[in-house]
């Protein structure tokens, strides 16, 4: 018996020094300051003008607009081209655009489109925190910067 409890502890423990499981997901990695700098340098590459929120979403609104302006939860129609900061496309709308509700898209077009009326136009700087965070999502890699140019055709 005492052979048996003894051969147990010690599949027990050898179990338990085992290799780490291969499921269990890593701990997120913030890539604040990564991105801040990131898109600091691509607005001094490009010239832009850019506005910074307290959230370190930036934007330039190249045409404010002239019609309605959305809320965080207004249904909106938007054209865009989304790109990495290399300006790899990834994602882009006819020019028709898409409809969508801002509480169902990424937290940087939730905040971010209602800077803008309908009619109005510009570009949304999202860092990953606002984005798609440190993990990998659909071909977009963990912490990427995301820069949306964007067209408000209306709201709906």
């Amino acid at each position: 018996m005492k052979h048996l409890l003894s051969s147990i502890l010690i599949l027990t423990l050898f179990v338990s020094c085992t290799k780490e499981d291969s499921t269990a997901v890593p701990e997120p990695v913030d890539y604040t300051v990564q991105n801040e700098k990131e898109i600091s340098d691509f607005i001094t590459t490009n010239n832009l003008t850019a506005q910074r929120s307290d959230t370190g979403l930036y934007y330039v609104i190249k045409e404010p607009g002239t019609g309605a302006q959305p809320t965080a939860t207004s249904n909106v129609t938007v054209a865009y081209k989304a790109t990495f900061l290399n300006g790899q496309i990834f994602d882009q709308s006819t020019t028709a655009g898409i409809s969508i509700g801002l509480n169902q898209v990424i937290k940087g077009w939730t905040e971010g489109i209602p800077y803008f009326k309908e009619g109005g136009t510009g570009i949304l700087l999202i860092p990953a925190h606002l984005g798609y965070g440190s993990y990998a999502y659909r071909g977009i890699p963990g912490g990427s910067v995301l820069i949306f140019e964007i067209n408000l055709i209306s709201v709906n």
